[in-house]
């Protein structure tokens, strides 16, 4: 499926392809799904409608985002859900973030490195709040298989200020994580397979750090339901507007449950919501000013 490809090479590769930097999240909450997907045991109609949303947005997202507690909550079949989400998404020719967010000590986190490669994915996400010895397994991971890593620098939730923005030494422990994340992912290309996690949401503190990460591509989640805008996405950008993709979840895949999609279209041409939610995202990024010619 990589082969020798380096994840951001792959990234930036299927930005300019879907024209597109938006990550689609794909979190199913079994009881929001769309009437035709009743009647079937939860983790079934959670597979059925993936596949279905895979094919909507397909075209126009340059990567999906699974998160995996909406999978692991429902026990092994829903385990076999997200399973047959990615093998559809690598059928579809797109890349998969697989949300885990894993962070433990160091022999625990070399298994949890093995995570992409178990399970066919392109990256996954890690905290490295347990330091470079407990980080470094990923990094090491996705340089012998060539896959990502985004390390969580700063989230989008409204209280990630709380430990995140505390100040050590005369700077907030962001950049402090941002620089030691930035030097493991080291590199001489333009782009590095290391990435960081940066609310949307938080743009002040987004432009702080991708100064002191040039190189280094940005997850950036909050846009649409969580608050963020395309003004706090392109505030993680590169000076030239790249270097970062943006993750959507409810604003896209249950758009048929928010206005204006949910007047115009309603819950029997979802389809139809969440491909027109997905164009109006592509559209607002990029009036802001976030560009999708980038590479590696």
């Amino acid at each position: 499926m990589r082969g020798m490809t380096r994840f951001a090479e792959r990234l930036g590769a299927a930005t300019r392809r879907a024209r597109s930097v938006a990550v689609v999240g794909f979190d199913p909450r079994p009881e929001q799904l769309p009437a035709e997907f009743s009647g079937a045991p939860p983790a079934q109609a959670i597979a059925a409608f993936n596949r279905a949303l895979l094919e909507t947005v397909a075209p126009h997202a340059c990567a999906v985002k699974p998160n995996a507690a909406f999978y692991e909550r429902l026990g092994p079949a829903g385990m076999e859900a997200l399973a047959d989400t990615l093998a559809e998404a690598r059928r579809l020719g797109v890349l998969t973030i697989a949300d885990v967010k894993r962070c433990d000590v160091t022999d625990t986190a070399k298994a949890y490195a093995e995570w992409c490669e178990a399970w066919g994915c392109d990256a996954i996400t890690a905290s490295p709040w347990l330091g470079a010895d407990s980080s470094l397994p990923y990094v090491e991971a996705g340089a012998a298989r060539g896959t990502g890593v985004f390390f969580l620098v700063k989230t989008s939730n409204p209280g990630s200020g709380e430990f995140q923005d505390r100040e050590v030494a005369g700077e907030p422990m962001f950049l402090h994580v941002a620089r030691a994340v930035a030097k493991w992912g080291e590199t001489a290309a333009r782009w590095s397979d290391v990435g960081a996690v940066v609310g949307a949401t938080h743009p002040e503190q987004a432009a702080r750090i991708r100064a002191a990460m040039p190189k280094t591509v940005f997850l950036v989640p909050g846009y649409g339901a969580q608050g963020g805008t395309a003004a706090g996405v392109r505030a993680a950008c590169g000076a030239d507007g790249t270097g970062v993709v943006a993750v959507a979840g409810r604003s896209v895949a249950a758009a048929w449950t928010r206005e204006p999609w949910k007047g115009k279209f309603g819950e029997k041409r979802w389809r139809e919501a969440v491909a027109a939610s997905l164009k109006a995202m592509n559209e607002d990024l990029a009036g802001a000013g976030v560009g999708t010619a980038w590479g590696a």
